[in-house]
């Protein structure tokens, strides 16, 4: 979906994340969904304030695997959130923040949360995106450096 590249965006980005996890079972109020909804939020609060463009907005895509639908047996083990933007000069740099700093801490959500994250080129922009396991099984955070396949993300 494509979203203004607005705080107004980014937080209606944020809630249809939420909303559309929960229609394919993950609850709202449980930890993957929190979890999700703070990852979809830096992402896209990180594409309005370093990705912007005038008049030009960023793309959120969401998808769980297994994908919901069939006979419903499985339940999703993992979700992917990919966030783009028309800005590919400013690149995401996971950083150590002092405990100063009044920003700058939202990668390091994302790291934290996420079994993997990386940026992927486009031809006009990037695409940061993440993986989360929704059954972790010792899950740790990695960067994934180059193009990891990043789908369709325009």
């Amino acid at each position: 979906m494509f979203f203004t590249s607005s705080r107004r965006g980014a937080r209606l980005a944020r809630r249809i994340v939420v909303r559309r996890l929960e229609e394919w079972g993950i609850p709202r109020d449980g930890e993957a969904s929190q979890s999700l909804a703070l990852i979809a939020g830096e992402l896209a609060a990180n594409a309005v304030n370093h990705g912007h463009v005038p008049g030009r907005n960023f793309y959120l895509r969401l998808s769980v695997q297994p994908p919901p639908g069939g006979d419903g047996s499985r339940a999703p083990v993992s979700a992917r959130i990919e966030v783009s933007d028309t800005r590919d000069e400013r690149r995401p740099v996971l950083r150590d923040r002092d405990d100063e700093a009044e920003g700058g801490r939202g990668l390091l959500l994302v790291d934290a949360l996420a079994s993997k994250w990386g940026v992927a080129e486009r031809g006009v922009g990037k695409t940061v995106w993440c993986e989360y396991a929704l059954a972790p099984d010792g899950c740790r955070s990695q960067q994934v450096a180059g193009d990891s396949g990043a789908g369709d993300a325009r």
